[in-house]
């Protein structure tokens, strides 16, 4: 959170050849949450801590990206069925703007129901209203004048803008179910399912591949981002699934240097 720490692990990674920066998202974390983190073995976030800065995905970036000129500006994950469709699409819009087409919009449906609670959103239709959601930014991005008609969201003939460079967002889909994955398929650019067994990990590329093809999209066109360790062995199963992009923690400025010249001399044949 401190500005000066920011700037320089933004600009440490963008020198070091890192293709992009991700933040995470919660409004809020209730103390002595029982929702179960889907991605620790504890149920608990990481660090065991419930009480840490988890600063604005949007407003972090923008921050960011004004101290940077290439690496791109992930959330990971946006939770979208917290957000209203129609602000979060003019603030993306303009940060992809802004920084000139480089914002990679990570979204997920959200695991924390207590949080939920404390903002008065309802949590069990979460995953279809992140549908409905994803599908009327992806109009205001695009259409000159806009309209869509859902369960959850109603609004016919407004413009929105601006609108991003290219008029679309890249949209990348978190979570690590069939769902989420069907979710890549028919609506996103990409999925990013976190860690698991490169088998695992496989067979949810698989499913969103298919559901892309049964929606009528290219399932060639979709990336896939994964999170894990990065020793040879594990990115090259990584790749051979189909993985072009991984997550790594985040790490202090300095360490930077070394590691993008690790990663390019063991990568680079990859």
């Amino acid at each position: 959170m401190e500005p000066r720490a920011a700037v320089a692990l933004a600009q440490a990674a963008e020198a070091a050849g890192c293709d992009s920066i991700w933040t995470v998202e919660h409004v809020v974390v209730p103390a002595g949450y029982v929702s179960e983190y889907p991605y620790a073995k504890d149920g608990k976030m990481p660090g065991g801590r419930e009480d840490f800065d988890i600063p604005d995905p949007l407003i972090w970036l923008t921050y960011v990206a004004a101290a940077t000129e290439k690496i791109r500006l992930g959330t990971g994950v946006m939770i979208m069925p917290q957000r209203n469709p129609l602000v979060t699409a003019k603030a993306v819009a303009t940060l992809d703007r802004l920084s000139k087409g480089r914002v990679i919009l990570g979204v997920g449906s959200g695991w924390l129901e207590e949080e939920f609670q404390a903002l008065g959103v309802s949590f069990d239709d979460r995953g279809a209203r992140t549908d409905e959601y994803l599908q009327a930014m992806q109009l205001a991005w695009a259409s000159d004048i806009a309209s869509y008609e859902g369960k959850f969201v109603d609004f016919s003939n407004v413009y929105s803008r601006p609108q991003p460079v290219n008029n679309h967002v890249p949209i990348v889909v978190g979570g690590h179910s069939k769902r989420a994955a069907r979710r890549a398929g028919e609506l996103g650019d990409g999925f990013f399912p976190g860690r698991g067994h490169p088998d695992e990990l496989s067979a949810l590329f698989d499913h969103a591949r298919r559901c892309a093809e049964r929606a009528g999209r290219d399932p060639n066109q979709l990336e896939f981002t994964a999170g894990g360790p990065t020793t040879p062995e594990y990115v090259e199963q990584m790749a051979k699934i189909g993985v072009t992009r991984m997550v790594v923690p985040p790490m202090n400025p300095e360490q930077f240097p070394a590691f993008g010249e690790e990663v390019i001399a063991q990568y680079a044949g990859l």
